[in-house]
């Protein structure tokens, strides 16, 4: 990293530039940025704090760009015709994307702790940096989603965290085959299934991830990523799993309750174990915690000490986050976004009785022409006769985009298949369904990505149901 230069990032408020932009700013590098939803009026909060931070922010006109000592940090999809991208070519500045940036603080760590996988990355990399913090590690975090435990008054977008220890924690992102620019000391692989690459792409970058670390902790129960763990040497891999015989950290006598689970965890290597009662709910969030103990225990870390902390972790914000009750409904907003993420939430749900209010908001056209059959297909096996499913047209803020596959399609298919499923283009509307369908004891459920209203939006079905 140049001292020298400072950072200038277009599109400073998204989930990935934003705890990016505050390590630089904690470091000491002067910090600037621009932001499509900053201009819009959007999600005011944010930006605010990042001024609060020292970081000086500017309409996405180019007017931020003046100085040849600035590097422009911009998605490398970002359109050369965006006022910023031009004025950094008229001054002939250097460009990082975010993954490029990235890399090179985490790289350039005495511990490089890489969480990857199609779903759980946030969550993983959330409970990995608590338990390392509680546990006096004092790493640096780098995630995409705001961690609950370090939400404090002058920190409410807590989505990095700034510590002075060897271990830079990071979920490692593979949509844009980027992960191949990291060298974790640690690979953690959750999972892998389709989302944005084929399949074959994945596994050829997951399995590129895994041999460049020196421990790679890998998720047993997923047959993918099991495929993958079985080309790493055993001195070099920890396999987790519930109740899985041949991985080395197993989870057994799993007790789910609506906001929380606990289990016994064993460790096959010492033979010890300890009872865990996680603040989170959810057997998907076993093995996320399974995967993050065997972090700690990579990193030196006792088992009971680990198992201790965790059990303090209180989760991400838009993961599984209750809203609130009102009119005996319950409003949760979640990230989920992908089948995994999908499945896993309406899994959790179902664990549990009463009728399922789901709205989903795609978190863009592409996606759905990527995976739509998948969408729909996660939507009905997970979806009881008594559901409903609302989608409204996906998310888009501006640019080129084939808008050839809409919502529509997949309240088609899931409609077929004898589940009841409405396709209402516009949000406020989808809202004002939910409220007018609640009733007592059902679960209205917010889903989608890369919109950060959508909180806005699940409160504002909250209000509409306690007013009645």
């Amino acid at each position: 990293m140049d001292n020298d230069k400072s950072y200038f990032f277009c599109g400073i408020g998204g989930s990935g530039m934003l705890p990016l932009a505050s390590i630089l700013r904690g470091r000491g590098f002067t910090v600037k940025g621009s932001d499509r939803a900053l201009d819009q009026g959007r999600t005011g909060a944010k930006f605010d704090w990042l001024r609060a931070q020292g970081i000086a922010l500017f309409p996405q006109d180019g007017s931020g760009l003046t100085d040849t000592n600035q590097i422009l940090v911009a998605s490398a999809a970002v359109e050369d015709t965006i006022p910023d991208v031009m004025a950094s070519h008229k001054l002939a500045l250097d460009r990082l994307t975010r993954p490029e940036l990235l890399s090179e603080l985490f790289n350039g760590a005495a511990c490089g702790i890489g969480v990857a996988g199609t779903s759980g990355k946030s969550t993983v990399t959330g409970m990995i940096g608590w338990i390392l913090h509680a546990c006096g590690r004092d790493p640096t975090v780098m995630n995409g989603a705001v961690m609950k435990n370090f939400i404090a008054d002058d920190t409410p977008f807590a989505s990095a965290l700034v510590g002075q220890g060897d271990a830079f924690v990071s979920e490692i992102d593979e949509s844009d085959g980027s992960i191949a620019l990291y060298a974790p000391d640690i690979a953690v692989l959750n999972n892998v299934s389709l989302d944005h690459k084929s399949m074959e792409e994945l596994r050829s970058l997951f399995g590129d991830f895994l041999a460049k670390a020196g421990r790679a902790i890998v998720n047993l129960d997923d047959a993918e990523s099991a495929a993958l763990a079985s080309a790493i040497p055993d001195e070099k891999l920890t396999g987790f799993g519930i109740e899985n015989d041949a991985a080395d950290l197993t989870a057994t006598n799993i007790v789910e309750a609506p906001l929380s689970v606990a289990f016994d965890l064993a460790e096959r290597a010492s033979g010890d174990g300890a009872h865990v009662e996680l603040a989170v709910p959810g057997r998907h969030n076993v093995s996320n915690a399974l995967a993050a103990i065997a972090v700690a225990r990579a990193c030196g870390i006792g088992l009971a000490e680990a198992a201790a902390a965790i059990g303090r972790f209180l989760g991400l914000r838009r993961r599984f986050e209750i809203v609130g009750t009102a009119g005996g409904a319950t409003v949760i907003d979640d990230f989920g976004h992908n089948p995994d993420k999908i499945a896993a939430t309406l899994k959790t749900l179902h664990a549990f009785s009463g009728r399922l209010l789901i709205f989903f908001q795609p978190h863009g056209y592409g996606p759905l022409k990527k995976m739509g059959a998948e969408l729909a297909a996660c939507f009905i096996e997970n979806m009881s006769e008594e559901d409903c499913l609302i989608l409204c047209d996906p998310v888009y803020f501006g640019g080129t985009t084939d808008k050839s596959v809409g919502s529509d399609a997949i309240v088609e298919n899931v409609a077929k298949a004898g589940r009841h499923a409405e396709h209402i283009p516009d949000r406020a509307a989808c809202g004002a369904r939910l409220a007018a369908l609640a009733q007592d004891g059902d679960r209205i459920i917010v889903m989608g990505a890369r919109d950060d209203t959508l909180s806005t939006f699940a409160a504002d079905i909250l209000a509409a149901v306690a007013r009645g």
